[in-house]
Parts: structure tokens; sequence; C-alpha cells
């Protein structure tokens, strides 16, 4: 899929909250790693793995921040991946690669943020 277009999808999936959606992005065995993970569930890895798994934790998080809302900055590809670079909780501005399995699903993400 094009990086623009996955980009433009998955920003609108989170901003409606519809955590349906959103989980259409991932394969069963997503892998994410995120501060966000750490901060919040107190996990010191910073990662959760299996659809499951993360679907609980974006429950939890969508019911703690309603008005969560996404800003797309802009957006690279690379080798069966992507980097969106956007305006994420908090203001704070974040980095999310992710990785595509043979499917077109992201099987791994990585997050970053600007000043946690």
């Amino acid at each position: 899929m094009e990086a623009k277009k996955f980009a433009q999808k998955w920003i609108e999936s989170w901003n409606s909250h519809d955590l349906d959606d959103i989980m259409k992005h991932y394969s069963e065995d997503i892998e994410i790693t995120t501060p966000m993970i750490k901060l919040a569930a107190g996990i010191d890895n910073g990662s959760l793995q299996g659809k499951k798994e993360v679907r609980g934790y974006w429950e939890k998080a969508l019911t703690k921040i309603p008005d969560l809302h996404f800003e797309l900055v802009d957006v690279t590809s690379g080798v069966n991946s992507v980097a969106l670079y956007y305006k994420s909780i908090m203001n704070k501005m974040a980095i999310e690669i992710m990785f595509f399995d043979k499917n077109g699903l992201v099987n791994k993400m990585i997050a970053h943020y600007a000043d946690l």
C-alpha cells in the first residue's frame, strides 16, 4: 500500500476511536514497542505482543484519553515499512516506524516521542 494512503487511513482510524477499525491495520502477531507502554502500564521493556494483548492496552488508552487526536505531519517509506511523523497526545511529536508482513498488515511497530 502506498505510504501516504496508509498513513491517512491509519490517522483516520485512530481519530475515529473505532477500535475495530484501528485493529484492521495489524497482524495477529503484532509487536509494539513504545515509551507509552512503560509509562501507562509499567512494563519495563515497553513492549506488547499479540493482537489480543495490544487491543486490550489500546482499549484502556482510548477510554482514558477520550479526546485522543493525531495530526499527520509527514510520512516516509522504506522496504516493507513506513515511518509516520505526527502530533500525538499531550501535543508531543511522535515518529512511528511500522513494518508490514506479506499480507500488508503491520506486524511490528516502534514509537518514538519528543521529550517524554
